[in-house]
């Protein structure tokens, strides 16, 4: 990555499910559109929550077990330690993941997660968000210890909910001298928007996944391949730099 001359480096990085793909994340879609054989609206909604709970809590539960036989794979340990190695120069990184899944945060990311995290689960009444990877029975809620709420929810953004740390994303864009995406489709906005929006404010961008995203402009640097070959080089080649 191209040094910027006068300038502190800071680099905002953007992972979307490319990245956990090579990890055996699966991605619970079909070619229908359907998650483990249900309808976005049934399982991945408030609505879906409120009118079937128990249905949704089975389709969470199952995600969440199935993380439990996944690991951290060679793009998410290059981003942590390219983490590290950020901070001992003292130059500026944040990573951003639309992933539910807790994979960069295993390999030792700080991340900025705008779906929330399969790895929590929160009280709709008191606002009470802890960390559970344990309980994992599909037919067994599990309450709120601080107010008593019968279910905790999981704690992941649903469809027609705000994504999440949008403060702390438009600043780290205002700062970024350097944009990556990695394994996203340029399709789920806001998310997608981060590219043009870095690109705007004069990032250099560059963007990793198997194919083109619908998103990609000829001022990004694309490097196609898998997220788990193509990220440690580009790791090392920020790192030479």
């Amino acid at each position: 990555m191209r040094s910027t001359r006068g300038a502190q480096r800071s680099l905002v990085v953007l992972t979307g499910a490319g990245v956990s793909a090579d990890s055996g994340v699966p991605t619970f879609r079909d070619a229908g559109g359907l998650w483990e054989g249900h309808r976005v609206e049934e399982v991945a909604t408030p609505e879906a929550w409120a009118r079937d709970p128990r249905t949704v809590w089975r389709f969470y539960q199952l995600r969440r077990a199935a993380l439990q036989e996944v690991e951290p794979n060679a793009a998410h340990l290059a981003l942590a330690r390219l983490e590290r190695e950020c901070a001992a120069r003292g130059e500026g990184f944040t990573l951003i993941s639309q992933n539910v899944d807790d994979l960069h945060e295993r390999a030792g990311s700080t991340v900025l997660s705008m779906h929330g995290s399969l790895s929590h689960l929160a009280c709709e009444l008191c606002g009470n968000v802890i960390l559970d990877t344990q309980s994992l029975d599909p037919d067994r809620f599990v309450p709120c210890g601080a107010c008593g709420q019968e279910a905790l929810r999981p704690d992941v953004v649903w469809f027609g909910e705000l994504p999440r740390c949008l403060d702390e994303i438009d600043a780290a864009l205002h700062g970024a001298t350097h944009f990556l995406s990695i394994g996203t489709s340029g399709l789920v906005y806001p998310a997608a928007g981060l590219l043009s929006a870095a690109r705007s404010l004069g990032a250099e961008t560059w963007v990793n996944s198997l194919d083109p995203p619908e998103n990609l402009h000829p001022r990004d640097r694309f490097h196609p391949g898998r997220a788990a070959d193509v990220v440690p080089a580009l790791v090392e080649r920020w790192l030479a730099d």
